[in-house]
């Protein structure tokens, strides 16, 4: 059965989606980007804090849904200058440190708000 997810410790949903939605054992996340839980976008700041920002919201949907970093099974993460891999990379690894999840990262054209970073994941729970 499907169930959505809000938790007020992540941003909230700017258009017509779920910060995630849920089965009995999965979890699928709507795409994170650095806006504050109070709705500040943070699109001033580096990749590599953009990408912290993105993961934290991440980590409290996935709280939120009963689940958790370490049970994340897949992440694709969205980056509008794929130069800024690097930097991506070294901030993401300090959250998926032991066994990181499986992991696709996509070059695109442009991000909503202006963000440099977008990150989802499918977690079980």
């Amino acid at each position: 059965m499907k169930r959505t997810v809000h938790t007020d410790d992540a941003p909230a949903a700017v258009g017509a989606y779920s910060q995630a939605t849920t089965t009995d054992d999965l979890v699928f996340t709507a795409g994170q980007i650095a806006l504050t839980p109070d709705g500040e976008m943070r699109a001033d700041a580096s990749v590599a804090d953009q990408t912290e920002q993105a993961l934290s919201n991440l980590r409290a949907v996935l709280d939120e849904a009963g689940s958790g970093l370490d049970d994340v099974l897949k992440v694709t993460v969205f980056l509008d200058d794929i130069e800024d891999f690097e930097a991506m990379n070294d901030a993401y690894e300090t959250f998926f440190d032991d066994e990181p999840p499986a992991r696709s990262a996509v070059g695109v054209a442009a991000l909503p708000k202006g963000a440099a970073v977008e990150i989802e994941a499918v977690a079980v729970r």
